[in-house]
């Protein structure tokens, strides 16, 4: 998540990365264990899949795209060391580290680096050697379905198709719809910290994982050596350091208990159950208010439910009375069962009618609407001091841009943070009153930063000037704004550019609220059914694609290989400049843009797949060789525009 970054939340699994198990033929079998998981089978063997050389490669294709992979480890090395090595070159390294050496896997040890928080103080990340985030990755991938089948519904960080939105959807929903008013605030005191080794190994145990081999491991992972700062290494006996891969859904598969225990003491309660009705809601879900009226009325059981995010949770009860009581139960669980202390100078009880949760970096409270309680969402007052001290610092450097990057690249990089917020925030209620302060407080920086004596360099799209004797003329102050910039400000009339350096200046108080959706309960990212509302099945020849990866490259490298299968879906299956659908694997040339002797490469960008003798096409220089493929390939004018095109960048001469 080069860039190492301490807030970002991470993201929920697109739809590229489900492409990516579909590229590479692993989609049936992760939907194989998520259906075998919730059937409750166990797993005995998994370590064949893990190192099937299809899930690495794909382990590959999934990291490489990752900012964090080009941040170097103890070993100095980067996702492209790796991609510039052979496919089975990979391959067989990463099943040597795992079995080829006499002890067995041993990762490298992990750089400890400090990453300051918004108060003041720091928190530990640990960076693994680039081979260890590879073996990680091949580890998360086949152990996610089966732990997906397990985790509860109120979970909603670190899992794919879920993300904060859902979260805040979740407690919004509890507040306004149920009105369950009295929330419990947790914090855990260095929860990835201070993680029971043997207590998670037990839980994955229970979760069905019962690779022994796999176990060992896992359990190599979690006491992987730690070089500080100081360059001193210590052996961790505790805790899932954060910045390794695997480390979010251990850290789930550990809280998932905590889930299904509060879960037990209402929501899914036993009693509860037998009192629900048979008949089921529109979306298969059982009905159970009869079954909550009925523990209401003769039982003492505390109203609770869960939402959480990471090990970030809200406790949602109807009377403060019962928050308290849930509070103390809750603290008490946590401390026998897991091992965790609660922290409590900020664990507390909030009346949501009368002060703000926090959550997420929002602040929600219910007010009074005619005869209706509403839920209305700001941006939490510690994330307001931290943004606006982020964009006004943004804001000053653009006056004196870092060295490398100019006026310019400053202004795209205050335009990045711009839209970064505004997609993180735009779900609370009132993030345009939040944002608009914002505005004020940053365009006043940028009024005086970029004052001189002729007035200021700031100037809305088109500037009206008059000399004497002359005609007024109307100017542009900048350049044209992209279609994307359009659609999102185009009509804002908070939008500025800069003279001299052309760039616009994004509004940030010009945000409209979107208000947070709940995850459809339909949507699976391990099922045929719960993908259709994601996406749409490979409109691509799949065979031909498994074909494709499993061909033989002779000197090739990972990066080459991993790329010439998101062309062949990028380009429907066809050939770039005829548009015929390729039919056999060796018919597909994948061509250079920039020739390999003029210092091109395997980046996606400078690859395009082609037939073959439409590749012979682009480099023959032989006027008879010219003539025999042109009349077998019988090119149009706009395919012979395409051919041309390529043969320019080899430094070849059209061909008329």
């Amino acid at each position: 998540m080069p860039k190492e970054k301490a807030a970002k939340t991470p993201k929920m699994l697109s739809v590229d990365d489900l492409r990516h198990a579909e590229y590479y033929g692993m989609q049936e079998i992760f939907d194989d264990l998520y259906a075998r998981s919730k059937a409750g089978e166990k797993f005995t063997d998994l370590m064949g899949l893990i190192l099937s050389r299809e899930n690495i490669l794909l382990a590959y294709r999934n990291i490489k795209t990752n900012a964090g992979s080009n941040t170097v480890g103890t070993d100095r090395l980067t996702i492209k060391d790796i991609g510039c090595l052979t496919p089975d070159e990979v391959v067989e390294k990463v099943r040597f580290i795992v079995k080829g050496t006499k002890h067995g896997y041993r990762p490298k040890p992990v750089r400890r680096k400090e990453i300051p928080k918004p108060n003041g103080s720091t928190r530990p990340l640990g960076i693994p050697c680039i081979w260890d985030r590879m073996i990680q990755q091949c580890i998360k991938q086949v152990m996610e379905p089966i732990c997906e089948a397990k985790f509860s519904d109120n979970s909603h960080g670190f899992r794919p198709q879920r993300g904060v939105e859902h979260a805040l959807a979740a407690a919004e929903r509890l507040m306004q719809r149920s009105n369950l008013h009295h929330v419990i605030e947790f914090d855990i005191k260095g929860f990835f910290d201070n993680v029971d080794h043997s207590k998670l190994m037990r839980q994955i145990w229970t979760m069905g994982i019962q690779d022994k081999h796999l176990l060992w491991m896992l359990k190599q992972i979690l006491k992987a050596p730690i070089r500080m700062p100081d360059g001193v290494t210590v052996t961790p006996e505790k805790g899932t350091p954060q910045g390794g891969i695997i480390s979010p859904l251990l850290a789930n598969i550990v809280l998932n208990e905590l889930d299904h225990w509060v879960e037990s003491q209402w929501q899914n309660n036993p009693h509860a159950q037998q009192h629900w009705r048979p008949a089921t809601e529109r979306d298969g879900r059982k009905n159970k208010g009869n079954g909550y009226r009925w523990m209401k009325a003769y039982t003492n059981l505390k109203e609770m439910f869960i939402v959480r995010y990471a090990d970030d949770f809200r406790i949602f009860c109807r009377t403060k009375d019962e928050a308290e009581r849930a509070k103390t139960a809750i603290t008490q669980w946590l401390s026998e069962r897991l091992r965790l202390e609660v922290s409590p100078e900020k664990t507390r009880v909030v009346n949501v009618k009368r002060r703000y949760l926090e959550f997420l970096g929002f602040k929600i409270k219910v007010h009074q609407k005619g005869q209706k309680q509403v839920v209305k969402a700001h941006i939490c007052d510690k994330q307001m001091k931290r943004l606006r001290r982020k964009l006004t610092e943004q804001a000053k450097a653009v006056r004196k841009p870092r060295k490398g990057k100019g006026e310019a690249g400053e202004i795209r990089l205050y335009n990045s943070m711009v839209m970064g917020i505004q997609n993180y925030y735009r779900i609370a209620t009132n993030v345009s009153i939040d944002c608009s302060t914002l505005h004020r407080a940053v365009m006043t920086i940028f009024a005086s930063r970029l004052k001189t004596q002729r007035g200021s360099r700031l100037a809305k799209e088109f500037i009206t000037t008059k000399k004497r004797g002359k005609p007024a003329k109307t100017e542009r102050a900048g350049r044209e704004l992209t279609k994307v910039e359009k659609e999102r400000y185009g009509k804002s009339k908070m939008l500025r550019w800069v003279r001299g350096s052309g760039e616009p200046i994004y509004p940030i108080g010009y945000v409209q609220c979107k208000n947070p959706m709940a995850k459809k309960r339909s949507i699976c990212c391990y099922t045929a059914e719960g993908r259709q509302g994601l996406h749409n099945n490979l409109r691509v020849n799949v065979v031909l694609m498994s074909a494709l990866m499993r061909q033989p490259l002779h000197g090739r490298s990972a990066e080459y290989a991993d790329n010439r299968i998101s062309l062949f879906s990028a380009q429907w299956g066809k050939c770039a400049v005829t548009g015929r659908e390729f039919i056999v694997a060796e018919d597909i040339h994948c061509h250079h843009k920039k020739p390999r002797a003029a210092g091109g490469g395997d980046e996606y960008e400078n690859l395009v797949l082609v037939l073959a003798p439409v590749h012979r096409l682009i480099h023959a220089t032989d006027e008879e060789t010219i003539g025999l493929y042109l009349r077998l390939l019988n090119l149009d004018k706009s395919q012979l525009l395409k051919l041309n095109g390529l043969r320019e960048l080899t430094g070849l001469q059209k061909i008329a």
